[in-house]
């Protein structure tokens, strides 16, 4: 399909969600869009910006990452601030489970080829793997949560917000410095003679931010990805029968249980989530695809196992780059700043499993 008959069929879904569901859904639909565009035009990968980093010694993709995370700590902290009661944060409890799961999502991301929104945005390119996972991202999903209970049993203390603790000015300004202190390890990392920084993705971390900040503004929260996963068969699974969301600590809340209930249409986090698709079939449909080499059965299977552990252990760590490093990290989560060098030291890890089943 080309891009105006999809363009047509994204118009007459926008306006459909604003005459039947509402019209914060309808722009919520755009800012998915939108994601979804500048992370498959700019090929902003979060996972890939870490493996470049890590095996070729290329710095631009996580600084890049870091120029997002500024600008958008920058506006979302004070914003944060002033309308506390309209507003939530990206908050997480620092836990045993976040230092499982992000290590676990960090490895898995790299075998996997994707983060939450990679997974997002590279399906909706068509890519084979990253279709085939984003089914069994969402199962994952959905048993980390439902199992969340128990994880958190092992050891869990209450989210911190930097921004409540010590207000916006100087929650910004930890985070400034803590992002400094990132930008200093990977020139450690790379050493000198590198080149820092790739226009299109710094362009494209800018988008990502304003976008970012839209979400916030827009939904009232920050920008996820796999609570609607999880949610999507959390649905699936309730009305089959085989799941009693009532008898389930996670799900019986009043916010998510309210949410398996209504029309997916209704979730902040899914609708994005079909933006994002939506964005990165458009770029795709005015591109040639790209020729790759046709997966072994061995490669399918890792990369499957691998999809299903990335959703189960980003439940676990209350997100993935996107809900636990970006919203996490930009709205003052303490859990933002725990999660970050755990993936990063499973991904060490995950790209050397990655270069043993050729990828």
């Amino acid at each position: 399909m080309t891009r105006f008959p999809l363009a047509a069929v994204f118009a007459a879904f926008f306006l459909a969600l604003a005459w039947f569901v509402s019209l914060r859904q309808a722009a919520l639909f755009l800012v998915g869009i939108g994601m979804g565009g500048v992370l498959a035009g700019a090929r902003f990968g979060f996972t890939t910006g870490w493996r470049r980093l890590i095996e070729q010694r290329d710095p631009s993709g996580v600084m890049a990452q870091l120029v997002l995370l500024a600008i958008a700590a920058a506006v979302c902290m004070p914003l944060l601030a002033e309308y506390p009661t309209d507003l939530g944060a990206a908050l997480g409890p620092p836990s045993i489970s976040l230092l499982i799961g992000a290590f676990v999502f960090g490895a898995t991301m790299q075998i996997a080829d994707g983060c939450g929104s990679g997974t997002l945005y590279k399906a909706g390119m068509g890519v084979p793997l990253n279709m085939a996972i984003l089914p069994v991202f969402a199962i994952g999903s959905f048993l980390g949560s439902a199992q969340l209970e128990q994880w958190l049993q092992l050891g869990a203390t209450a989210p911190v917000s930097l921004v409540k603790t010590f207000g916006a000015g100087e929650a910004f300004g930890l985070t400034l410095i803590g992002l400094v202190v990132f930008g200093l390890a990977a020139r450690a990392w790379v050493g000198k003679g590198a080149s820092w920084f790739n226009r299109r993705l710094l362009i494209g971390a800018v988008l990502l931010a304003v976008l970012a900040l839209l979400n916030l503004v827009i939904a009232g929260q920050p920008w996820g990805v796999v609570y609607g996963f999880g949610l999507w068969a959390a649905k699936l699974a309730t009305a089959a029968g085989l799941f009693d969301p009532t008898a389930n600590a996670f799900w019986s809340q009043p916010v998510n249980l309210n949410n398996l209930s209504q029309s997916v249409f209704l979730d902040v986090t899914s609708i994005t989530n079909i933006g994002i698709l939506a964005g990165a079939l458009f770029v795709a449909a005015g591109q040639t695809a790209a020729q790759r080499a046709p997966l072994t059965g061995k490669q399918w299977l890792v990369g499957i196992i691998a999809g299903f552990l990335l959703g189960y252990s980003s439940r676990l760590a209350f997100g993935c780059n996107i809900g636990a490093m970006v919203s996490g990290i930009s709205t003052g989560s303490l859990h933002g700043w725990i999660w970050v060098p755990l993936a990063f030291c499973g991904s060490l890890i995950g790209v050397r499993v990655r270069r043993h089943f050729a990828f």
